[in-house]
Formats: C-alpha cells, sequence, structure tokens
C-alpha cells in the first residue's frame, strides 16, 4: 500500500484542499514548545496548521498509529486513529477545531459558513477523497468518532509541556 502522506504530496488538489480548508501543511511538522507524552511513547511531528498547530503519530510504526493534535494554547486532543482517519476528518468537516462540543448540529452551523465563503467545498472535497482513494463517512459519524477517539482512548494520550512538566489541557471534553 502506498503511504498516504506520499499520495497527498503527489495529488495536486487534494494537497491543496487539505491546506485550505483543511489547514493541513505536511511542511509544518515541528512543533513550537519542548513536548512528550506522559507515558513516554514515542512522538514524531508530521504535519501542522496555520496558527501553529501540530499533528503527531504516537507511538512506534507506520501511518496506521494514533495521532494526536496539539494546538498553540496549551490543548491537545488524540484525534483519529491512523492517517486514514485523520484524512477524513480534515476531508468531511476541516472546521473541527472550531467545534468546541463536537456535535453534528454545531458542526453544520459550521459547514453554512464554509459553504458560504467556497461554494464549491463539497465538489472540491469529493475530488481530493478520490484522487486519495478515500470513501467519506456522513459528518454525524465522523465527529461521533473524534469525540469516542479524544475522550475514550485519549486519556491513554496525555501531552507534557516538557519544560514545566504541565500537561496539555484536554481539547475535547465529554
Amino acid at each position: 500500500m502506498e503511504s498516504l502522506i506520499a499520495a497527498v504530496r503527489e495529488q495536486g488538489e487534494a494537497a491543496r484542499f487539505l491546506a485550505w480548508p483543511g489547514d493541513f501543511d505536511l511542511d509544518r511538522g515541528d512543533h513550537v514548545e519542548e513536548v512528550h507524552l506522559a507515558s513516554g511513547a514515542a512522538l514524531e511531528g508530521f504535519a501542522g496548521d496555520g496558527a501553529g498547530g501540530t499533528y503527531f503519530f504516537c507511538g512506534e510504526g507506520g501511518e496506521d498509529r494514533p495521532i494526536l493534535y496539539a494546538d498553540s494554547e496549551g490543548g491537545a486532543a488524540l484525534v483519529a486513529i491512523g492517517l486514514p482517519e485523520l484524512l477524513r476528518l480534515l476531508l468531511v468537516a476541516p472546521w473541527w477545531r472550531d467545534c468546541e462540543a463536537c456535535t453534528d448540529e454545531e458542526s453544520r452551523a459550521l459547514a453554512a459558513e464554509y459553504l458560504d465563503d467556497m461554494p464549491d467545498l463539497v465538489a472540491r472535497r469529493d475530488r481530493a477523497a478520490a484522487a486519495l482513494g478515500l470513501d467519506l463517512p456522513a459528518q454525524a459519524d465522523v465527529l461521533a468518532r473524534l469525540r469516542e477517539v479524544a475522550v475514550r482512548m485519549g486519556e491513554d494520550f496525555v501531552l507534557i509541556f516538557t519544560p514545566e512538566g504541565h500537561p496539555y489541557e484536554p481539547r475535547i471534553r465529554n
């Protein structure tokens, strides 16, 4: 199986959609602060966003590892188990960072704002997903999965600000 990271880099339309509105940049893998996982598991920054947030692979392995997102304000959450799941989240609900409760209703309101600004958003998203060979679940399913991963599994992935030994605040709460 081809690397999805390589596929994103090779598929211009997918890379453009993930860059905006997805705010996902494979050239921004360095986090602004020194951090580590409380468990001691490996942490590998591989992408970031324009506001200084970083996506990290957790543990050892390939693109199927758990993925933690840390923002630049001291918040962090486990957001996906594997790169395909993360890319589906970014394709279906690129506004997820603005969802405080991660509910379908909240996401629909944010989606309406994005669609006002980008009427071709759905068509661009569908072309990006096809280029990457990803099927897209419903928005409600993506958000339910995000909450499940962040709340139920996320407690095993606590990010620590290394210089002070303080944990990041959970970005998504039950």
